[in-house]
């Protein structure tokens, strides 16, 4: 296994990003490799211990604080054309030294490797895992909870249930747990994938459960990395792991359906036809469903065998009440639609989004209020009217600085409100790189003058 090293990294100014408005997007894209895939293949490759190679995987900020959370623990990583080369140390680390792995905001690495680096076998005996300020407020107390349950050696040394986290590594055994996944299903997901590799089978019984289809995508990627029968199985109280340690070699990363949702999305707005290449149709990612959700907004959307395409069918109308409970990835790109159209729509079930990247429902909130667009903001969701469903082409208005919070799904959202109002002016518009390293980059070459839009 060989892999050429890479020299490009992508880069993103970080002024503050005026969106032009008053054009149409049109044309075809095909957006990155999806982020939640990435991380899984990324963690799985850990807990086998063996060489692995990651096709196309996601290369963005999260996915590189994974990869160098990899090399600082000993593997090697080796980035050649559209694959990583992942090789575990000739050398395990010695045992009894302490290692420091750094986060960042990514909550999906962070949680992963919570469970995954409790049940490592080699290596050091205790590793710190710590992250941004931001990452040090969100929870992983239920997920600590569990782990412990099946006899990891976990500390919390920023308050119980908060990072930073000191792991004593190979203490997780197996055995029986109980997990409250309410506040993200990434808790879940953790322990299954972590549990492959624990010495005994384990028993979870799960009182809650949210975004439960990021679930089903853990569970592909398990299947695909294991032989035999399935390994983790459903009960009537949750599920059940047996043993079975992952073995990579091979893993293709599909599209990201996240990331695709936003020109389609975008296509829906301003009355134009996007082609969205790369996707699969019968893939587990939730956020497939946004592009049912557009349809039933109006928009028309046709798929020919790895690419479907969005098109403008007329006026947008307001979906009405919605729980996104299972895509909440994709709250914000509906409520920069719902001012567009006619009626008013209701964002549901998602108290969960306050402890993601930003506290998301407050973001889009003071963001389209700054806009001049009334929102009602709920402990769990959104109230927003269709104000601009009757007005065609461009809404005018003052020019607006829109704080994404850090967050580059904000960013995105407000990227798309900008194509219909003027004056939406995104500052830090570099965060997008966290998931979607060249957005800007599609995004203008997408947009068309209205006359050659379709």
């Amino acid at each position: 296994m060989s892999c050429a090293p890479r020299t490009d990294r992508p880069s993103d100014p970080s002024t503050p990003r005026p969106i032009p408005s008053g054009r149409v997007l049109g044309g075809a894209v095909t957006p990155p490799p999806s982020k939640s895939v990435t991380h899984r293949a990324l963690n799985l490759s850990l807990l086998s211990g063996r060489p692995a190679v990651v096709e196309r995987p996601l290369l963005a900020e999260d996915t590189r604080l994974f990869l160098g959370a990899l090399n600082g623990l000993g593997w090697r990583v080796e980035q050649g054309g559209e694959e990583v080369c992942l090789a575990p140390p000739q050398a395990p680390l010695a045992r009894g030294v302490e290692a420091r792995v750094f986060c960042g905001n990514a909550g999906t690495m962070y949680r992963f490797l919570t469970a995954s680096l409790a049940v490592l076998e080699s290596g050091p005996t205790r590793v710190l895992l710590d992250g941004t300020p931001r990452l040090r407020e969100r929870p992983i107390g239920p997920l600590v909870d569990a782990l412990r349950a099946l006899g990891a050696r976990i500390e919390c040394l920023g308050g119980e249930g908060h990072a930073p986290l000191l792991i004593e590594t190979g203490s997780l055994q197996g055995g029986r747990a109980s997990l409250r996944a309410g506040e993200s299903s990434q808790y879940l997901s953790a322990l299954l994938m972590a549990c492959l590799a624990a010495p005994k089978p384990t028993r979870l019984e799960v009182a809650s459960l949210t975004s439960a289809p990021y679930v089903e995508i853990t569970r592909e990627a398990i299947r695909g990395t294991v032989s035999g029968e399935d390994p983790v199985r459903e009960t009537p109280e949750g599920y059940a792991i047996e043993p079975a340690r992952p073995r990579v070699e091979r893993f293709r990363v599909e599209g990201d359906f996240s990331a695709a949702c936003y020109p389609a999305a975008g296509a829906a707005l301003t009355g134009g036809a996007v082609e969205i290449r790369g996707l699969r149709r019968g893939s587990a990612q939730g956020d497939r469903r946004l592009f049912d959700l557009l349809e039933r907004m109006g928009a028309s959307v046709s798929w020919r065998d790895e690419a479907v395409t969005v098109r403008a069918a007329g006026a947008l109308v307001a979906p009405g009440a919605v729980d996104l409970s299972a895509m909440p990835d994709q709250v914000p790109t509906l409520a920069a639609l719902a001012p567009f159209a006619r009626g008013t729509t209701r964002i549901e079930n998602v108290a969960h989004l306050r402890i993601k990247e930003s506290d998301r429902l407050l973001a889009m909130a003071t963001g389209l209020s700054a806009l001049g667009v009334p929102v009602e903001e709920r402990p769990d969701g959104l109230v927003i009217e269709g104000c601009w469903a009757d007005r065609e082409g461009v809404v005018s208005g003052e020019e607006r600085v829109i704080d994404p919070f850090d967050d580059h799904r904000i960013a995105m959202a407000f990227a798309l409100v900008g194509l219909r109002r003027s004056g939406v002016v995104v500052a830090h518009p570099e965060v997008v790189a966290k998931s979607y390293p060249a957005f800007w980059g599609d995004l203008g070459s997408l947009l068309r003058p209205v006359a050659d839009s379709v």
